[in-house]
């Protein structure tokens, strides 16, 4: 699978449609999964690819450490299909739990793409540390 990548900014109708930018939607196919972020309050997207591979690793989890990581990921998870206009429905407790309301943003990530409430990715990237990304790239080796 290609990197997904890029930053979109985009609204959320009344609805709770967003239009998801063509160029992820080329990569991740006909339809995808969401599902809520595990360390951001944001939401997380996988190709059906990259979610069965996630999906196989999480199967994995003894029960004793992995109950809570399942019930997390699995309970709020949903398959978005785009309609002609490539607009996908957010359900409504995934859209409460990020934050989404109007403003969002749509982001690449590698092999996911995220969705963010637009202020809170505003703060993120406020809040960034670059010489700690570095020190951290250099203890992973690179």
């Amino acid at each position: 699978m290609a990197s997904l990548m890029g930053t979109y900014y985009h609204n959320i109708d009344v609805k709770g449609r967003l239009n998801f930018p063509t160029k992820l939607r080329e990569i991740l196919g006909a339809s995808f999964y969401v599902t809520k972020g595990l360390d951001q309050p944001c939401l997380t997207v996988y190709s059906e690819e990259e979610w069965d591979r996630l999906s196989a690793k999480v199967a994995l989890i003894p029960e004793a450490k992995g109950s809570q990581i399942k019930r997390w990921l699995f309970s709020g998870a949903g398959i978005l299909t785009p309609d002609k206009q490539g607009r996908v429905l957010i359900p409504q407790d995934l859209r409460m739990f990020a934050g989404l309301e109007k403003d969002v943003v749509v982001i690449g990530a590698n092999n996911k793409a995220e969705i963010w409430d637009r202020a809170r990715w505003d703060a993120l990237n406020a809040a960034f540390d670059a010489k700690q990304m570095l020190e951290t790239l250099e203890e992973l080796g690179f």
